[in-house]
């Protein structure tokens, strides 16, 4: 995953996650369940400290980024998530 100044996300492939830190701190998550090729992104969360930042749509993004560069659908069970791709055309060629 990229980083940019202090702020960065990273996939956490074993708690099936994407984890984003602001320096040390983890300032939010994009949870997801992987089924047949197809990721579901479930729950989503910027901590309050870190909310009003666009965290999160650095994070929706770039978890989305990683999916399509592993090949990989999208179901956007998360309403952060479908509201992410709502206002971003590009990415809604991974809805599944």
């Amino acid at each position: 995953m990229t980083r940019n100044s202090e702020t960065s996300v990273i996939h956490d492939e074993e708690n099936s996650r994407y984890l984003l830190q602001v320096g040390e701190q983890t300032a939010g998550f994009a949870a997801y369940r992987d089924n047949k090729g197809v990721r579901d992104f479930n729950h989503t969360v910027v901590y309050p400290r870190f909310r009003g930042q666009g965290l999160s749509g650095r994070l929706i993004g770039e978890a989305l980024d990683d999916t399509r560069a592993l090949g990989r659908k999208v179901v956007a069970s998360c309403s952060a998530v479908q509201h992410f791709v709502d206002k971003h055309e590009g990415y809604r060629d991974l809805l599944a």
